[in-house]
């Protein structure tokens, strides 16, 4: 990869600073980020490159502003990004300033009941894998297995042999030479084959590039509460073929979900309530974690706020700093809304259904380290009291943010006719916010991923398939030494085990504190993710981490009560029930 921009060097605007980055984010930023020559050699340093996406995000602001305006405004990007404040999604990072220029994270691409449909949508997949992007699919529309198919008078085999061409097709095909291709796969609760669908990942060695969530309606959801059976509707013909127990299938799906962690749920309803623009259709699939609801062909850019490094000392309290979140936000949505129009899209349909609403996501970052530097344990109802008020300033700014670049460069083109539209609301985005997994940029902000709580005080996080990242939580030793806590004859124990709550030799409210995943009780994992829901335009990225002895009844209660709350869709992980997984505690060679 070369660089192709000719915006200002770093050399010419010596008053930058330059990041502070820890071991980690510069581990990652060598293998991922940073631009190569063609024999793979590093051309760019971390600030050059921050440099480079801030210098090509500000170029659109078009002909007509002032070169240093633009300058202006590249420069407040760039300070933005290397401060650690905010950073946007990985493409972004990777390919601003680049000849790829393709800079979107996410895309749903439409899967129809034919050969040429379901071919179109590999080679497209295959393209967006190459350009960094990850890909999601719903498989809702293919006829079930052995249905008849008129034109060669046999039988279908079905969306499941289909969707393991996409799975083969990601095998092959390595995003822009960093990082494997990521998908989600959707099938509805009422298709002939959902019982397969949702058995597929019991066997280890299949759809190792999906993410598998099942499609769930309110009145699948109603069947199961009175212990009803549901119709399975075909496909091709839109009429019921058979009636199950629904009772039977949401077990399946549980005890699938509690065995190795898929599939999760969306929650189709729920989605389509909250869909901006219903005239362009109905949503069936999302981004590959979830949390980004998509029309077909379209396209999103992300983006999140380091909210740990957003704390001010009033009279020795520490508090969030609004003022500085108030000053943030309106400069995120402008980048994130620039981005939309710097992109290289893969293809005309995905650029011309992209630009038609201008979905974009922020969201935030460092939740959980936010809380520890405010005092406040995850579990709490102080701590879901933080989340709303967090949650609700971000929407609302951002919301204005957008609300002022309508009055500055429009609505967005699909705008008449939307919900928007009927509410007499003007924005320049159909969405402005998202909660993402963040699970690389948090890494580069070295800060805790999306809105999850900690998952260990030592942890081993497994990145480009072969490396493997160490940290103990810096926190952590910071006020086990204000305690006077020696951690040299813990820090093997403290390695070993994701929870340190049985540690009894430390301190009871330092235990408290840092309190992670597995310490939290699954409904209040579900009650989090609702909270921060219900002020995101769009869905909410969450793992429910459940310790290894988690039971059936706990993923099927976290899975009823997501419904219940408002969540978009769910997705339970019981530790151990991989035999890979990304997070993983870890013994800490030094502190």
């Amino acid at each position: 990869m070369q660089r192709d921009y000719n915006g200002p060097s770093m050399r010419t605007s010596p008053r930058l600073h330059r990041p502070r980055l820890s071991h980690n984010a510069l581990t990652v930023l060598r293998q991922r980020y940073l631009a190569k020559n063609e024999r793979g050699t590093i051309i760019e340093s971390p600030a050059e490159m921050f440099w480079r996406v801030a210098n090509d995000i500000a170029s659109a602001e078009g002909k007509n502003a002032a070169a240093g305006r633009r300058h202006d405004l590249a420069t407040r990007f760039y300070e933005l990004m290397a401060s650690l404040l905010f950073l946007p999604n990985s493409p972004t990072l990777m390919n601003a300033g680049l000849a790829i220029q393709q800079l979107s994270a996410c895309f749903v691409l439409p899967v129809e009941d034919s050969l040429n449909s379901i071919f179109d949508a590999v080679k497209h997949q295959a393209v967006i894998h190459q350009s960094g992007g990850g890909t999601g699919f719903s498989f809702s529309r293919l006829r079930q297995h052995a249905d008849r198919v008129a034109t060669t008078s046999g039988v279908a085999s079905g969306p499941v042999s289909f969707m393991r061409i996409f799975n083969m097709s990601t095998d092959v095909i390595k995003q822009g030479g960093t990082r494997r291709g990521a998908n989600m796969g959707i099938l509805r609760v009422d298709h002939p084959d959902i019982l397969d669908f949702i058995a597929l990942k019991r066997q280890p060695n299949e759809m190792t590039n999906f993410n598998l969530s099942v499609g769930i309606t309110d009145r699948f959801i109603q069947a199961v509460t009175r212990r009803q059976s549901y119709a399975l509707i075909n496909p091709r013909t839109g009429k019921p073929v058979k009636r199950l127990p629904a009772t039977m299938v949401f077990d399946r799906l549980v005890d699938a979900a509690w065995y190795c962690g898929e599939p999760g749920v969306v929650f189709l309803d729920t989605i389509n309530r909250t869909n901006p623009t219903p005239r362009l259709g109905t949503i069936e699939a999302t981004n590959p974690c979830g949390e980004q609801p998509l029309l077909p062909y379209e396209s999103c850019t992300l983006g999140s706020i380091n909210v740990s490094r957003c704390l001010t000392t009033q009279r020795g309290v520490r508090r969030i700093d609004y003022d500085q979140l108030a000053a943030i936000i309106p400069l995120a949505v402008r980048f994130l809304d620039n981005v939309l129009d710097r992109t290289r899209f893969p293809f005309p349909a995905i650029e011309t259904q992209t630009k038609l609403t201008r979905k974009i996501g922020l969201g935030i970052m460092g939740f959980a380290d936010l809380l520890i530097q405010l005092g406040i344990p995850y579990d709490t109802d102080e701590a879901l009291q933080i989340a709303d008020q967090l949650m609700t300033f971000v929407g609302s700014h951002a919301h204005e943010a957008s609300q002022q670049l309508a009055h500055e460069r429009g609505v967005f083109p699909a705008y008449k006719g939307s919900r928007l539209h009927t509410k007499g609301i003007r924005r320049r985005n159909a969405t402005v916010t998202t909660i993402a997994p963040t699970g690389t940029i948090s890494i580069l902000a070295d800060c805790s991923a999306g809105i999850e709580p900690l998952y260990g005080i030592s942890v081993a996080r497994t990145i480009m398939e072969d490396i493997r990242l160490e940290s103990l939580h810096p926190q952590f030793v910071a006020h086990a030494r204000a305690r006077g806590v020696s951690l040299n004859d813990l820090r093997r124990e403290i390695g070993l085990r994701e929870s340190i709550q049985h540690l009894t030799q430390l301190p009871h409210d330092l235990r408290r504190l840092f309190v992670t995943a597995h310490d939290i009780a699954p409904a209040h994992h579900v009650r989090m993710q609702a909270v921060f829901q219900r002020h995101s335009d769009s869905g909410v990225s969450k793992t429910i981490n459940l310790p290894h002895d988690a039971t059936g009844q706990d993923v099927a209660a976290a899975f009823l009560l997501a419904h219940e709350l408002g969540c978009k869709g769910l997705t339970v992980y019981r530790s151990g029930s991989r035999e890979h997984q990304v997070l993983a505690c870890s013994h800490v060679q030094s502190c």
